[in-house]
């Protein structure tokens, strides 16, 4: 690693809810943070680069559109670039749709494709890559979901995508093992973020409740009794980036206050 040996970590659609929890969770574990998320949302992964810094923290601003290679490859670039070397890459930029499967369109459907799931394997292939051409080893981790396991109706595509990450997860695992590279996923339950509102909206709407009904009836479901915060996620996600987990490979972790037993 020559003589700059602080990790550097990637966090993909880090403006935000769970992307942006883990980038500070990240910054404060003392990696170089690289908050990365769509050119549009520049100001909000500035803010979060600055605050991580303002703790003490090393960070840089990155944009990317994880669904273009030659945005995401940039993306790796850059952060070497910023820290010397890759270290741990948190592919983390999803979206969520809420349709029932019969009025599905064609052009939602490859979308959420694009994003969730080609945009992991890409995320993934130019981690691999650099880390690989580094020959130090890895941390490389997907966002998976709780309907990585079992999915939520309205939610079809959504957890086809998931269930496919964990997939190529355990692929991942397989190949790159030999390289020193660990591939794992996370999978939130229920987080009360920007995408779980808009569940939760769709859901109210199809269903004909009242606002936020939708997401407290699924949360009747969490053994713990209270709805996830993004910190809940990022505090896994710091042991999957740390050496506490370099025995774990191709696991799909569940963190979802006990809804879904593995």
């Amino acid at each position: 690693m020559g003589t700059n040996t602080t990790s550097v970590a990637v966090v993909t659609g880090a403006a935000r809810g769970i992307g942006e929890a883990i980038a500070q969770r990240l910054g404060r574990d003392g990696h170089h943070v690289v908050v990365a998320d769509l050119p549009q949302m520049k100001d909000q992964t500035d803010a979060t680069a600055a605050s991580i810094e303002q703790a003490g923290g090393k960070a840089t601003s990155a944009v990317v559109d994880v669904t273009d290679q030659a945005s995401v490859e940039a993306l790796v670039g850059s952060a070497v670039e910023a820290g010397g070397h890759l270290d741990v890459f948190v592919a983390n930029a999803g979206i969520a749709q809420v349709e029932p499967l019969v009025d599905y369109e064609v052009e939602a459907f490859e979308k959420i494709v694009d994003v969730n799931l080609k945009g992991v394997f890409l995320s993934y292939q130019a981690a691999a890559r650099q880390m690989i051409a580094q020959g130090s080893g890895g941390k490389i981790i997907g966002a998976a979901s709780i309907v990585a396991f079992r999915p939520f109706a309205l939610l079809g595509p959504y957890s086809a995508t998931k269930w496919a990450v964990r997939g190529l997860t355990q692929a991942a695992a397989m190949e790159w093992a030999e390289h020193g590279i660990t591939v794992n996923a996370y999978g939130p339950g229920i987080v009360g973020t920007a995408m779980w509102d808009l569940i939760d909206e769709k859901l109210v709407e199809i269903h004909g409740q009242e606002k936020g009904e939708a997401l407290a009836e699924n949360a009747k479901s969490i053994l713990l009794g209270r709805v996830s915060v993004p910190d809940d996620v990022a505090k896994l996600v710091s042991y999957l980036a740390s050496p506490d987990s370099d025995y774990m490979t191709g696991q799909t972790v569940l963190i979802d206050g006990g809804i879904q037993f593995s």
